[in-house]
């Protein structure tokens, strides 16, 4: 039945990863709710939605080559530094300490997914756009996706409208690659140090799989602001709940 539970929870995390974002909100709570310790289940839910994250940026390929090689390959190198340093982090966080710590990290995502578009409009002319501004905003951004990863795909969004991008595709081509990078060398240190709870993890991650390719098909027969609108109420619950047993 438990299994049944998180396979259903990373099948909707798949599906609205591939629409909107979100999926953590999901798997996260879902592996704590089952017994999980909290360290163990939020470096679980990162490796379960890694190759979901690898198929959505190798569905962006075209966009991608349409912009500059040397530039991506910069940020590239950069999420990938900081997504380990992040990880690194998180291992050495004691499970009471992450559980104090991740009502909060919940509240500024479901926050950041809520407002970050906007923020990230507002912010714009604010700011000169350049490379060394860009690095300044990625770099902590990536720490924080080794680290929790909630809301990621909203802070890299917000960066690219800061930097000057408009063409959303080329937008999410580029945060799917950053994003993919980040998870994965995350994952592969979460991994190494044996932080997974397998046997979870490698159902949800076929589930994550399959919902990744149902959500396109769902996201034509849904409005997008329904589906946002649901995941935050879901992370508003989550949100409140850790903050509840958050021990003392």
């Amino acid at each position: 039945m438990v299994f049944m539970l998180l396979a259903a929870a990373a099948f909707c995390a798949g599906a609205v990863n591939s629409i909107a974002g979100g999926g953590s909100f999901l798997t996260f709570p879902s592996l704590v709710f089952a017994g999980v310790p909290a360290v163990v289940a939020n470096a679980s839910s990162t490796v379960a939605l890694v190759p979901g994250s690898v198929t959505a940026a190798v569905s962006y390929r075209d966009e991608i080559r349409r912009l500059n090689e040397t530039r991506i390959k910069l940020w590239f190198v950069v999420s990938i530094f900081g997504g380990a340093v992040g990880a690194a982090l998180l291992l050495f966080t004691s499970d009471k300490t992450f559980r104090q710590v991740a009502p909060w990290l919940l509240l500024f995502a479901t926050l950041l997914f809520a407002f970050g578009a906007r923020v990230g409009v507002a912010l714009r002319g604010r700011f000169h756009s350049s490379q060394a501004l860009m690095l300044v905003f990625l770099l902590p951004i990536s720490i924080y996706g080794g680290y929790f990863g909630g809301g990621i795909g909203i802070m890299l969004l917000s960066a690219f409208r800061l930097y000057g991008f408009n063409d959303i595709h080329g937008m999410n081509g580029i945060k799917s690659i950053l994003a993919s990078s980040l998870n994965a060398i995350a994952a592969l240190i979460f991994i190494v140090a044996h932080r997974i709870d397998w046997l979870p993890t490698l159902v949800m991650m076929a589930a994550a799989i399959a919902g990744g390719y149902i959500g396109p098909m769902l996201a034509r027969r849904l409005p997008h602001s329904a589906i946002r609108a649901t995941i935050i109420v879901v992370g508003v619950i989550m949100t409140a709940y850790f903050f509840r047993t958050a021990p003392g």
